[in-house]
């Protein structure tokens, strides 16, 4: 009995110490339990990689948004461009009859003036030159103050320069000449 004790006592003790000798020695990483937390070097390098792809996908994307916007500046560039084609090829059929009646001459450039203004209003600008309208600093630029007997104080009297657009899309404010108030 004394040597069963023994044996039992040395297999005791020979699985305590491979215990203890597992526990001493390093683990092989890819034997380690997928659930238990990951060293702070792995998950620092982990972070870092996610880092970098999200740097490159911010790059790729800002890269392709300006290839984008310049081929839509392009487009728009040339729509508004081909747009004003038959006003210059009107201009130049008038130039060719410039020796034609002057009443013909200048029947024509008005209606190239009035194609002009047409087109400026399908973009979004259409023209502004009213008179007898009250002063409106957001679409009007005074240029002169008359005295003007017959017309209602701080009112446009005269345009001197049409002007293009709408309230906050303006492309040039109307230039004008406004009755001096009465005193």
């Amino acid at each position: 009995m004394a040597t069963t004790e023994n044996a039992a006592e040395q297999g005791e003790s020979s699985a305590e110490t491979a215990g203890a000798d597992a526990r001493s020695r390093p683990q092989d990483p890819s034997a380690q339990d997928p659930s238990a937390p990951e060293s702070p070097e792995a998950r620092i390098a982990e972070l870092e990689d996610h880092r970098r792809r999200a740097l490159a996908d911010l790059d790729n994307l800002r890269k392709r948004h300006a290839t984008e916007l310049r081929r839509a500046r392009e487009a728009e560039r040339a729509r508004v461009a081909a747009a004003w084609l038959p006003v210059l090829d009107n201009l130049e059929l008038a130039l060719a009859h410039a020796d034609a009646d002057p009443t013909a001459v200048v029947r024509g450039v008005l209606a190239i003036r009035d194609q002009a203004v047409q087109l400026l209003a399908g973009l979004g600008y259409p023209r502004d030159d009213e008179t007898g309208v009250p002063f409106d600093p957001g679409r009007h630029e005074v240029v002169a103050v008359v005295d003007d007997p017959g017309a209602e104080p701080n009112t446009v009297t005269r345009v001197v320069r049409p002007g293009y657009g709408t309230d906050g899309h303006e492309l040039r404010p109307t230039a004008v000449a406004v009755a001096k108030p009465r005193e």
